[in-house]
């Protein structure tokens, strides 16, 4: 792989219309405003502003989620390291600014990295800063929604492949998406493949709602801008001021719940689209839900992925979990 080291030619895998607007963005739109519980999904959250946004949230006092993980990849490398070896590919679901992947990388001496985000102008962004910090490194940028199955380039394909979901983002989906989600990856990395995944621990729901209702506002702007998105892309006339933000507790579901509620009786178009929210009512955005171990470990089973490590925090407030990926069996 000598020739291929540095930033490579990203790959771009999005249905757009002839107006460059994402046809999934849109359907999701649509479809979740038409529900009863109004409901967009959270991967819509990652435009550009909206990717810059996280990454102010991430570094919050009370959003303790990045730095309970930073910890463990960065105490935790020589572990993982003899239990991946070296040479194999890691493909980054979610990439974002890639803030952690530097600890991972360092630790396990990859062959190359391949960062896989919606957020395409930020991706080649963040990309090109890890590539400059690792000039050794083949870097293969994937523009593309994760979520499904992703063909990989072709220059990684004989390699084996570490997935790596930091984030606790496969939280932000209900079990039978995440069980979706974790299968889709399993196809994308194929066999003998490992998944490197982050998951938050259940904790006191007051530290949980503090850290997706900060005080300083910034993940309010964050849940808002989904609206500004919308209005932007999709041709919408959302009045954005009519709506806040608000971080519930659900319990009975061990999530967090993040919803934009009406401050009053609001009517917009979308796309061409009418629809109509009363007040008091909301549009979920999101769910982090959060996971005690043996639930985790379920989850991961059903998704194809058979757990072999698992480390938390000096707190125990989030864990880091390898799995590698199941053989298909037909009996039990």
């Amino acid at each position: 792989m000598a020739s291929d080291h540095g930033l490579r030619a990203g790959l771009r895998i999005v249905d757009e219309d002839a107006d460059g607007v994402d046809r999934a963005f849109r359907e999701d739109v649509l479809r979740g405003l038409a529900q009863r519980q109004k409901a967009v999904p959270s991967r819509w959250f990652y435009d550009e502003a909206g990717s810059r946004l996280f990454e102010d949230i991430t570094a919050l006092a009370a959003y303790y989620p990045t730095r309970a993980e930073t910890e463990i990849l960065a105490r935790r490398g020589s572990e993982i390291a003899g239990l991946t070896g070296e040479g194999r590919a890691v493909v980054e679901f979610g990439s974002g600014s890639s803030a952690k992947t530097p600890h991972l990388l360092r630790a396990i001496a990859p062959a190359a990295y391949v960062p896989i985000d919606i957020s395409g102008d930020f991706l080649r962004k963040s990309s090109a800063a890890l590539a400059a910090d690792f000039p050794g490194l083949a870097v293969f940028p994937v523009e593309a929604d994760f979520t499904k199955p992703v063909e990989l380039p072709g220059l990684v394909a004989g390699l084996p492949k570490l997935g790596f979901f930091p984030g606790s983002t496969i939280g932000n989906l209900v079990p039978p998406t995440a069980v979706d989600l974790l299968r889709s990856m399993r196809a994308t990395l194929g066999d003998g493949s490992q998944l490197l995944i982050g998951l938050d621990l259940i904790k006191d729901p007051a530290m949980l709602v503090a850290a997706y209702d900060d005080a300083e506002g910034v993940t309010a702007a964050f849940n808002l801008n989904l609206l500004d998105r919308i209005n932007r892309e999709l041709d919408g006339d959302i009045p954005v001021a009519a709506f806040r933000h608000e971080a519930r507790w659900n319990d009975s579901l061990s999530r967090i719940e993040m919803h934009l509620v009406a401050g009053s009786d609001v009517d917009f178009e979308v796309a061409g689209q009418p629809f109509a929210i009363r007040a008091g009512e909301s549009i979920h955005t999101e769910n982090s839900h959060k996971y005690e171990p043996r639930g985790s470990t379920m989850l991961l089973l059903a998704g194809g992925w058979t757990p072999l490590a698992r480390w938390t925090d000096s707190q125990e407030r989030f864990s880091v979990v390898l799995a590698e990926a199941s053989e298909p069996r037909s009996a039990p």
